[in-house]
């Protein structure tokens, strides 16, 4: 029987993972360039992009005006000649000031024209620092709305690396959300230069057969540790992690819940008009005869981010509150 090898991994922060991916693309591929406010000499807010521009020079790290009509326009013309630009707007609240650029230019590239737009947009999202609510909010669900434009959400390090390296190659616009919150948590990443995961796939966390948590960003955790607990209780969770927000992996969802009958949407961003709403509403529509019960979104309240950290925390949801969503949906009809 021929060895089997398992790969190398080492264990990351979830910032280390993605400036391991950046300096791999920037490595393998030369028309890769990185531009940003910061990216360059402060490396980034959070150090995302540290060592880069000593590495690759300011001719592919370029640090731009405090503008985000500005470097998100320049992205989009970069990727029209032939380059594969990667742009980091600081926090997902700027991208608003860039809205025109993202949704009506990037994403409509290849629709107008035919020809392929090769452009990342980084950007993060969400409570994990003193930021306040113009530097905290999640808007991921406004981008999933756009035909022509990939978001991707992942929950660790490891994601965050193989999807972002998907991002950079992939020929058409990507939108790449980076949790605030994640940032310094820590995973085992595989060390392959050729480790990339394919975009549009969800992960199964956790396997079950009483009720389905699909879980988004910092909420995945959360949900794995509810689903720990609760398994004290006699209750088997499954939890999945969709990774990629657009497009979704809606076979992989709808298979479990119509196993389980039971649903649990966990997410950051607020309830209303969210992810955790299109979920419930496919649910609805591909999942009804098999539902035991009415699906229950877990989500921040619907007010601002505060700026004291300690009650930005407070405001998002915990593993306490996923696992009393589950023994709800678990309650006999």
């Amino acid at each position: 029987m021929a060895a089997t090898t398992e790969a190398k991994t080492r264990s990351l922060k979830t910032w280390q993972g993605i400036n391991q991916a950046l300096t791999e693309e920037m490595e393998r591929d030369p028309s890769v360039v990185l531009v940003g406010e910061d990216v360059g000499c402060p490396g980034g807010p959070y150090g995302v992009t540290r060592g880069l521009l000593d590495r690759y020079g300011s001719k592919r790290v370029r640090d731009t005006p405090i503008s985000e009509q500005v470097l998100v326009g320049l992205g989009v013309g970069a990727g029209a000649v032939g380059l594969r630009p990667v742009v980091e707007i600081m926090f997902f609240d700027f991208a608003m000031i860039a809205m025109d650029q993202i949704v009506n230019q990037a994403a409509k590239f290849r629709y107008f024209s035919g020809q392929s737009m090769p452009l990342t947009i980084r950007t993060m999202c969400g409570a994990g620092g003193p930021n306040g609510a113009q530097h905290s909010q999640n808007f991921e669900a406004w981008f999933c709305a756009v035909p022509g434009l990939k978001v991707i959400m992942p929950s660790n390090a490891r994601d965050a690396k193989g999807l972002l390296k998907a991002a950079i190659r992939d020929d058409d616009p990507v939108l790449f959300i980076e949790t605030l919150g994640l940032l310094p948590t820590r995973r085992e990443v595989p060390v392959d230069e050729d480790f990339v995961l394919p975009i549009g796939v969800a992960e199964t966390r956790r396997e079950g057969t009483d009720v389905t948590v699909v879980a988004v960003g910092r909420l995945v955790d959360r949900a794995l540790e509810a689903a720990e607990a609760l398994a004290a209780e006699g209750v088997s969770v499954e939890v999945i992690d969709p990774r990629t927000l657009s497009p979704l992996d809606t076979e992989t969802i709808v298979e479990s819940v119509r196993r389980t009958g039971r649903l649990v949407v966990a997410q950051e961003a607020t309830a209303p008009c969210s992810i955790g709403a299109e979920l419930v509403a496919l649910a609805a529509e591909r999942c009804l005869p098999q539902l035991k019960a009415a699906p229950i979104r877990v989500a921040s309240p619907f007010i601002n981010v505060p700026t004291p950290v300690p009650l930005a925390e407070a405001r998002a949801p915990k593993a306490t509150d996923v696992a009393a969503a589950v023994r709800t949906v678990m309650e006999p009809a």
